[in-house]
């Protein structure tokens, strides 16, 4: 068996400590022993863009933003069935991770970040969203492992009554703001419809080949 080598450690900021690791041909980013995300499980990821494009019926160049980058899946995903029309605004808030996705891991890269559709900002999503009132056709949100701050407890806003209502006033009328999960929260399943969102939750396994684990995409419109 192939050794995991260690290439990199970042601190997320406000929160905790994450590290790329490579083992063959495949990378990861654990939080202590816990995978966040990995090259073998995209599908997911994938499907958080495709699902939400298919969902925006007649809008040829819509604007989209995602939070965050992580290893480029659900960005790739996005441009690879968009028009030149289209712009994407993708929020990082971690230097690190696009700094390994224009190193290491710049082979899986493949050069999206230069795509001329793409607009990367360095900072929070969160603020993103704050900023725009109207602004977006869909917004695309995989920065934890589900409606929690994991990686930083300053997400948690994202996911409050009153984070959901700024995203909600950050779309345009018809947009789509969908959130990627490890697992189901009924909790937030109920919050998302009590700010007023149209709600369709669905489950997805984690690898593009059907299996793996299941994971949770809300897609909430307005």
């Amino acid at each position: 068996m192939n050794p995991m080598i260690h290439l990199g450690t970042a601190h997320v900021p406000g929160g905790v400590e994450i590290r790329l690791y490579k083992r063959g041909d495949e990378f990861m980013i654990l939080l202590q022993r816990d995978e966040l995300m990995s090259t073998r499980m995209r599908g997911s990821e994938e499907a958080l863009a495709v699902q939400t494009i298919d969902r925006l019926t007649h809008r040829p160049a819509p604007r989209i933003l995602i939070g965050g980058y992580g290893m480029g899946f659900t960005l790739r995903a996005a441009l690879a069935i968009l028009g030149p029309g289209a712009r994407i605004t993708v929020a990082e808030l971690v230097q690190e991770i696009i700094d390994w996705a224009r190193g290491p891991m710049a082979a899986l890269t493949a050069g999206c970040l230069d795509d001329p559709r793409v607009n990367l900002v360095a900072g929070d999503v969160a603020a993103e969203i704050g900023a725009t009132i109207s602004c977006y056709d869909a917004i695309l949100l995989d920065i934890d492992n589900g409606p929690d701050g994991l990686t930083r407890t300053a997400n948690n806003r994202i996911y409050s009554p009153e984070g959901l209502a700024s995203a909600k006033a950050a779309l345009k009328p018809g947009g789509i703001l969908a959130i990627w999960s490890t697992g189901p929260n009924a909790v937030f399943s109920r919050r998302l419809r009590d700010s007023g969102f149209k709600v369709e939750e669905i489950s997805v396994r984690a690898r593009s080949n059907g299996k793996g684990p299941r994971h949770v995409i809300w897609f909430a419109g307005v």
